[in-house]
């Protein structure tokens, strides 16, 4: 076996890879850019190499900087991780002839799979069901255009070398098409270095269908079941589960048979990912494949027990695989939120910043679910621009879909960040709704149920219950500690401007009995608080939660799961004041287009004194290697331009203001 490997990758992939490089008692060699110095992974790793400056395209996207590092250190292999340089076919092709084992597929396997308009061919004869679309390259919008008419709306216009969610829009008209084209293929260029771009239908209502293969260099494939990766947002899985809620024993089979019959087309031999896109009638069309280990891997690992990158070392070393496709078998269910660093109250917008306060749940059994937690970063990290926003993968596993679902709800609730946005709130607020409990999804649930996006949710009767008690109790614990006791037994709880009588008394064993006007008792016992925490936890009725707390002025910013509010604890006379205040004028931002997160100004296609119409193109902002389209929300004409070509920008920057 390889006795050293480096990691051309950083983050929580390249964790992953040493974890299981020192259970195999395999050394590592990490390589970082400067922005990375500080990493996790760097100070995991047996050896660290530096191998340039912060943007990708001088560091981990540099061939020559990581077979040099391999020289330098005497690593035998390279496990590249996703993105970077993981489909890379001239990476690997030179890895090989410079005698390095590149951890992943065959040279020709990732060239003729990695270009999604070749790997279509190959899979229509390989016998793989295959969406209906245009192979062939095109150059211009108005030949897009052309061909989107034969085809027939709704078109996914998509880059041939993309991946990650980047490069890829729908088009339901001429108009959007045109203008999609050129965004595809400006963002292919930058994010890929390669600007081809092609078309194929949208099926509508459609879900996300992946099949995990793998393969040895004796010929050996099998496939690992299915991942239902629906839940996505802007192309960007979200939520990822395994096995799907979908999918039937006929269907999967059906499936798994066509993914391993495409994988033994091309030789393949490495862990690799066929995606399909499946109707709501179990029918499938092949997608793409994605030659390399997958972001959402740790679902199909949870389920089936095997350890997908160690199975990646060892056929890359020239081991056969360990078993055949009648050893493998699902067991229970198990659910991955991606958390990342983003606004979900603000559509949604990359936050970049240091994490100052990071508390993860406890890994490992937890009763009625696993909880596995995937991080590449610490409390006191910065989470860059240059980079994927991603903090954690956190996986809840459990005997059952619903056990996996509660599992993951009461994980979420156990993680605390600040210092930056995050999307933890909307994840939770996915767990609690019905139709996702019920399996009913497809890649437009976002979209279906936070049409007006994400503004948090409306608490339910128990969530009051947890919001009264939470802030009560705090309100005891510092009373208490200030020497202050008020011995009073009757309080208004005031949540938001919502006001809520409730009686305190205790029992014998010192636990808290909260009567609730028109609500009946509730208990409250073990309770773990103490001011300067941020989590509050206790047991209400015997079933334990996890708010997330802060003490301000006049009470405590409470959330629970996707509910948030402010909670203040009354004397009844004080609540009748509180109730007369006027609510405070929110400014007007109407007249100005704010920059919606850091990032730099592509364009600003717009001058003073300029007519724009409603949904007229004023800037393009780049983050996190996307680009932005900022359209006029209104008729006006232009008063003043903040910022100009290539200028960086903070998140609320006026880009643009009408008069």
């Amino acid at each position: 076996m390889f006795s050293k490997i480096l990691i051309a990758n950083r983050g929580e992939i390249a964790v992953r890879i040493i974890k299981t490089c020192r259970r195999m008692g395999i050394k590592t060699v990490q390589v970082y850019s400067e922005a990375d110095a500080g990493s996790l992974a760097v100070e995991m790793a047996d050896e660290a190499v530096l191998i340039g400056p912060a943007p990708a395209a001088q560091s981990y996207l540099l061939a020559d900087k990581i077979v040099e590092a391999v020289r330098q250190t005497g690593a035998q292999a390279v496990h590249p991780g996703f993105g970077f340089l993981s489909e890379n076919a001239g990476f690997a092709r030179r890895l090989r002839d410079e005698g390095i084992a590149f951890i992943g597929p065959n040279p020709e396997a990732i060239e003729a799979m990695g270009d999604k308009i070749s790997s279509k061919k190959l899979a229509a004869e390989a016998g793989v069901s295959t969406v209906p679309g245009h192979m062939g390259l095109i150059e211009t919008p108005e030949e897009a255009v052309k061909i989107a008419n034969q085809i027939g709306y709704p078109i996914m216009i998509k880059a041939s070398a993309g991946g990650g969610g980047k490069g890829i829009r729908v088009a339901h008209s001429d108009a959007d098409m045109a203008e999609g084209f050129a965004a595809v293929k400006a963002e292919a260029l930058n994010a890929f270095g390669d600007d081809r771009v092609f078309l194929e239908k949208f099926i509508i209502d459609p879900r996300h269908i992946e099949i995990q293969v793998l393969g040895d260099k004796h010929g050996h494939v099998v496939h690992l079941f299915e991942r239902e990766c629906s839940i996505q947002r802007r192309n960007q899985k979200v939520i990822e589960e395994a096995p799907s809620p979908l999918l039937d024993e006929a269907t999967r089979a059906a499936m798994g048979a066509q993914a391993v019959a495409l994988a033994q087309a091309v030789n393949y031999d490495s862990a690799g990912t066929v995606e399909f896109v499946a109707g709501q009638d179990k029918s499938f069309f092949f997608l793409e494949m994605n030659t390399r280990l997958q972001v959402e891997h740790p679902v199909t690992e949870l389920i089936t027990g095997v350890d997908l990158v160690e199975q990646m070392i060892r056929s890359a070393w020239g081991e056969a695989l360990a078993f055949e496709q009648k050893d493998l078998s699902i067991n229970g269910w198990a659910i991955e939120s991606r958390i990342y660093a983003e606004d979900p109250y603000r559509g949604f917008l990359p936050s970049i910043g240091r994490l100052v306060r990071y508390e993860q749940p406890e890994e490992g059994d937890q009763g009625d679910y696993t909880v596995r937690n995937d991080s590449g970063v610490r409390e006191g990290d910065e989470i860059s621009m240059f980079y994927d926003p991603m903090i954690a993968k956190l996986c809840a596993w459990g005997e059952t879909r619903k056990d996996a679902v509660t599992g993951m709800a009461r994980a979420l609730e156990d993680t605390h960040l600040s210092g930056l946005g995050h999307n933890v709130p909307f994840l939770a607020a996915v767990m609690d709704q019905e139709r996702f409990k019920s399996g009913n999804l497809s890649t437009s649930y976002i979209k279906d149920e936070f049409p007006d996006g994400f503004h948090g949710l409306r608490p339910t009767v128990e969530q009051e219950r947890i919001l009264i008690a939470s802030a009560l109790a705090m309100h005891e614990v510092i009373a208490e500690q200030d020497g202050d006791p008020s011995d009073r037994t009757d309080w208004i709880v005031m949540i938001d401007k919502t006001p809520h009588g409730v009686g305190l008394s205790y029992d014998e064993d010192e636990e808290m009995i909260l009567t609730l006007t028109g609500g009946g008792d509730i208990r409250l016992s073990d309770i773990d608080w103490r001011p300067g925490l941020a989590q509050f936890k206790a047991e209400l009725d015997g079933e334990a939660f996890t708010a997330e707390v802060k003490r301000v002025a006049d009470g405590f910013d409470i959330r629970h799961r996707a509910v948030r509010a402010r909670v203040r604890v009354l004397r009844p006379h004080v609540a009748e004041l509180y109730a007369r205040l006027p609510e405070k004028a929110v400014a007007d931002t109407s007249k100005l287009v704010l920059s919606p997160m850091p990032g730099l100004v592509v364009s600003i296609p717009v001058v003073v004194g300029q007519e724009v119409k409603t949904g007229e193109t004023v800037a393009i902002i780049e983050a996190m290697k996307m680009q932005n389209i900022l359209k006029a929300e209104r008729d006006g004409v232009v008063k003043a331009v903040g910022a100009k070509d290539g200028d960086p920008v903070a998140a609320d920057d006026v880009l643009v203001e009408f008069g």
